[in-house]
């Protein structure tokens, strides 16, 4: 069986996204979905590329066990959209970027992440980049969510279960 493979977007690839890619493998992990699911993060625009994630955002997913030291930002291309089944948007205005380089035979769902954490009355992943560490916070408090609701969806739809 092919493995499920998931991207997360943001805008540079180096806040948002990193942060759900490092809590989404480690719930791959501690569920032993290795064999079944991977994963991976891309930033609609490519002022990033080849960087390391924001110090804060590395520093929030440390503080919660997390590790994003191995993620290198990259540029989401419209090939994504026949390697990958799910990408996953951080927002509306990512939604959008990514839906216009979407080719005709896209095979990836294309959808928000937050729609996999309907416990919260918001949509969108805020961007932290330009606050306050508390921002950080809440973001992982989102990702986290999402990340949960993402897997379970995944084990449902694909009838998956550990190795």
């Amino acid at each position: 069986m092919a493995k499920i493979r998931v991207l997360m977007v943001c805008l540079g690839n180096i806040c948002r996204s990193p942060m759900a890619h490092g809590v989404f493998a480690a719930r791959i992990r501690e569920h032993g979905l290795e064999h079944a699911i991977e994963v991976d993060s891309a930033g609609t625009a490519g002022y990033h590329v080849g960087a390391k994630p924001d110090r804060r955002a590395s520093q929030e997913a440390r503080s919660r066990g997390y590790d994003l030291d191995d993620l290198r930002a990259r540029q989401l291309e419209p090939e994504d959209f026949l390697e990958f089944d799910y990408i996953l948007t951080m927002d509306d205005a990512n939604y959008r970027n990514a839906e216009a380089i979407r080719p005709p035979e896209a095979r990836a769902k294309l959808l928000r992440f937050l729609d996999f954490a309907p416990q919260f009355d918001e949509h969108e992943v805020p961007d932290p980049y330009y606050g306050g560490d508390e921002g950080f916070v809440h973001v992982m408090d989102l990702v986290e969510a999402a990340a949960d609701g993402l897997l379970a969806h995944i084990r449902e739809r694909h009838t998956l279960k550990a190795s």
